[in-house]
């Protein structure tokens, strides 16, 4: 038996989120691009902030973690990171900001306003009750 076609609600719903999407997507390409950088290599970037595992860069870019190396290597090379043993596992490494890393970062951030914050408009009580509507819809 044939799908049945979404109802006129539900194809609104998916096309807002493919708007969210987008602005989102285009705000960081154009201030990635500002800074001569790769929307992908701007994503690891703005992720560690704090000296952080390359497993979590990973997941925080929805990368596979042999990607997620090659990435931090072209970041490394600009002088953007730097990678450090781990104080609590020598024989994993860290990957960090450098200063230079940090002022890119923040430049980032500065050419994404929007992106910084896409849900600012809706109170807490809004926001935890769409996270939780997220959360349901991607369960199901």
């Amino acid at each position: 038996m044939p799908a049945t076609p979404p109802d006129d609600l539900t194809q609104q719903l998916v096309g807002l989120f493919a708007a969210v999407n987008r602005r989102y997507t285009r705000e960081l390409e154009t201030a990635a691009a500002a800074q001569q950088l790769t929307m992908q290599q701007a994503k690891a970037l703005l992720a560690v902030d704090q000296p952080v595992r390359m497993r979590a860069i990973a997941d925080q870019v929805h990368a596979e973690p042999s990607n997620v190396t090659a990435i931090i290597d072209r970041l490394e090379q600009r002088g953007l990171v730097e990678r450090r043993p781990d104080p609590a596992d020598r024989r994993v490494k860290l990957v960090a900001a450098t200063e230079a890393g940090h002022a890119v970062a923040a430049a980032l951030r500065a050419g994404r306003p929007w992106g910084n914050d896409p849900f600012g408009l809706l109170s807490p009580d809004q926001r935890e009750q769409l996270r939780q509507m997220l959360q349901l819809v991607l369960e199901s």
